[in-house]
């Protein structure tokens, strides 16, 4: 008798085939993506984390708050960016 994981596992295969596995050329491609993103996601923490320190400094909690809430919305916004812009180098766009 099967367990339920490997039941989820075998409809999990039937629906999705497997994929392909990926070229150097697109290990290449991600690998330069991951530390383009990595980057730019560095460059807004610097300037961002002056702008907390500076914030902090002058005893203003609300404009902290905005700027540690700026910080994680443009996290979020650079790993979207980056995964789908992955999810195109896999399907070979």
């Amino acid at each position: 008798m099967k367990s339920a994981y490997e039941l989820a596992m075998e409809r999990l295969a039937k629906s999705e085939p497997a994929a392909k596995p990926l070229t150097a050329e697109q290990k290449t491609r991600l690998a330069e993506i991951d530390r383009v993103y990595r980057g730019k996601f560095a460059e807004r923490e610097i300037f961002l984390k002056k702008q907390l320190n500076e914030a902090l400094a002058k005893g203003e909690a609300d404009e902290s708050d905005k700027i540690r809430q700026q910080l994680a919305d443009e996290k979020a916004r650079l790993d979207e960016e980056c995964e789908a812009e992955k999810e195109q180098v896999r399907k070979g766009k």
